[in-house]
């Protein structure tokens, strides 16, 4: 019989390509990810990895069972929700991984949903960018992550998850006050000679303003990075900078920036469970509780 979690560490090597990062992602050394390798490999009578240069690649029998593995995770997930679901007292511990800019409209109320609801469910906040939290949560370390995408950008959901619209977050450009009369002329083509603010690559953020500015006519010269994009707002409040951010993280913004709403789509934010989960008890009332909530904010003047 194969082991389960030995087949996740074979999917995980399948998406990420680096023993490394597999041993990261599970939170033990390369040299463990390499003996339940193995292991694996005796379990299921193949080769399913073979070296190539410094690092493995999967061979064809690796890749069959790497891509077998989500239905069976999935099916084995339900099964653990039907056992649970037999207990009707909800309690112990839901670590729940959020995207930093849904912390103060998304998680704060999510405690305090949950405390009221459900007083004996232990809900524990992880914040984690979606890049960090969906492998975390593919890997078990999360059992929910609140995160965020960009429709106009294409991705894919992650395999073997089951994603719940939250809400819209429309996009929103911060300018300094001088240059509003020129875009509002013109649009986001008035602005092809400004510094722009932008969040550092690989970021799905700093794509969408990417996109943007070329639908516009134009690659944006990106001067400053900030991982906070907020914090984004004093660099624009200086007069010397630009930026494109979602609703929930212009409000308020310091004197000198000013904020307006973009037309068009902007990101969604997401409650993402693994697949076969989202019926479990725990996690079924983390989705209620969050579906409950409602968004504030908005764009300033």
């Amino acid at each position: 019989m194969l082991d389960v979690k030995r087949m996740v560490i074979l999917r995980d090597l399948a998406a990420h390509g680096r023993v490394t990062a597999v041993a990261d992602l599970h939170g033990v050394t390369p040299s463990a990810v390499s003996q339940q390798l193995r292991t694996l490999e005796a379990e299921a009578g193949a080769v399913l990895v073979e070296r190539e240069g410094r690092g493995l690649r999967l061979t064809a029998a690796g890749a069959a069972l790497a891509a077998a593995c989500e239905p069976v995770l999935a099916a084995l997930e339900r099964a653990e929700g039907a056992v649970r679901a037999l207990d009707a007292d909800l309690r112990g511990e839901v670590v729940i991984g959020c995207a930093p800019s849904a912390l103060a409209t998304v998680a704060a109320p999510l405690v305090a949903e949950l405390a009221a609801r459900h007083p004996r469910l232990r809900p524990r906040i992880v914040q984690a960018d979606p890049e960090e939290a969906v492998p975390r949560l593919r890997a078990r370390r999360l059992d929910l992550a609140v995160t965020y995408a960009y429709p106009l950008l294409g991705a894919p959901p992650a395999e073997g998850t089951h994603a719940v619209r939250l809400f819209e977050d429309p996009l929103c450009l911060a300018l300094p006050r001088a240059l509003l009369p020129a875009w509002e002329r013109e649009g986001l083509a008035a602005l092809r000679e400004a510094d722009w603010v932008s969040a550092p690559a690989p970021s799905s953020c700093r794509d969408m303003l990417l996109h943007a500015c070329r639908n516009a006519g134009f690659t944006p010269r990106v001067a400053h990075e900030c991982a906070d994009l907020r914090a984004g707002l004093w660099l624009v409040a200086t007069g010397h900078a630009v930026s494109i951010l979602p609703r929930l993280m212009c409000g308020d913004p310091p004197a000198g920036a000013v904020v307006r709403e973009l037309p068009g789509p902007g990101r969604t934010l997401d409650a993402v469970v693994r697949a076969g989960t989202e019926t479990r008890p725990a996690v079924a009332a983390t989705l209620a509780a969050l579906t409950a909530a409602q968004p504030g904010g908005g764009c300033g003047s």
